[in-house]
């Protein structure tokens, strides 16, 4: 077959496939989602959704949808990554509108431009729709702006939790220590101890002020607030466990005071 042959073959399976429409959900509180992402979850005829989507924003779901469950949690996996892709080009092939719904956003720490890729290799139509990432809202509605002109301007977004075999073996942290005046850590919670050694290491003082902002912007939202010296202890004490964000530098201080403005998280009936 010539080229020309070839490319009107890809283009006729393009036209007999569905688009898939890589959707974030941001944070948990429904009212953060965008009118879009709401918008097609309204008419999706699949979706593929992940663990930390909350109950209020999979109740928007159109209810003739299919619904499919490929969350990830640590040491609980519904779906393996690549099960997961494949998963969305076959429903793309029978369906014209196919939503993999991300908690957050897509494109941060959500895998979203890998999926992206493999979508565009196989010829299937593909798009994001951004969402508010847990990394901001979490701390803002914990009273923790990450910029402040009296205290920080620099924020660095990080992962706590890296994937094997990665392209470069471990996060940067003295680098980041020394730059960036407000750290914010995705997934950091397992890694907690190891996390804190590193920053230390790279001079950061134990009296470092950081939050943990668990379940950011649901009605279960909980905070623990403490410095880089005492909070492996008080994570030990209480049992604080994941889904949490931290964030480290002197942008925490403002929780006290901020703290009492928290936004009230929306319902649905």
């Amino acid at each position: 077959m010539n080229r020309r042959g070839t490319e009107e073959v890809k283009e006729a399976r393009k036209m007999s496939l569905g688009k898939v429409y890589l959707v974030g959900a941001g944070p948990g509180d429904p009212g953060l989602m965008t009118l879009k992402g709401k918008a097609l979850l309204e008419c999706a005829d699949v979706v593929i959704y992940d663990a930390l989507v909350s109950p209020q924003i999979l109740a928007v779901i159109n209810p003739q949808a299919e619904r499919i469950d490929a969350g990830k949690r640590k040491g609980r996996h519904s779906l393996m990554q690549d099960e997961t892709t494949q998963l969305m080009i076959e429903k793309a092939g029978d369906n014209a509108i196919v939503v993999r719904l991300k908690g957050g956003d897509p494109f941060i720490f959500g895998r979203g431009g890998e999926e992206m890729e493999e979508l565009v290799k196989a010829g299937v139509s593909v798009e994001v729709v951004p969402g508010v990432t847990s990394g901001i809202a979490a701390p803002a509605y914990a009273g923790i702006p990450l910029t402040h002109r009296s205290y920080s301007s620099s924020v660095t977004f990080v992962t706590g939790h890296e994937s094997a075999g990665k392209y470069r073996p471990e996060v940067n942290w003295q680098a980041i220590a020394r730059g960036s005046e407000t750290i914010v850590v995705y997934m950091g919670i397992h890694n907690l101890p190891y996390i804190i050694g590193q920053l230390t290491d790279a001079g950061l003082s134990a009296e470092t002020p950081i939050a943990l902002v668990r379940w950011g912007t649901r009605p279960e939202q909980e905070e623990l607030i403490g410095t880089l010296g005492t909070i492996v202890e008080q994570v030990e004490a209480i049992g604080f466990a994941a889904p949490a964000i931290a964030v480290i530098g002197n942008v925490v201080n403002l929780h006290e005071t901020l703290s009492g403005c928290r936004p009230v998280s929306l319902t649905v009936e």
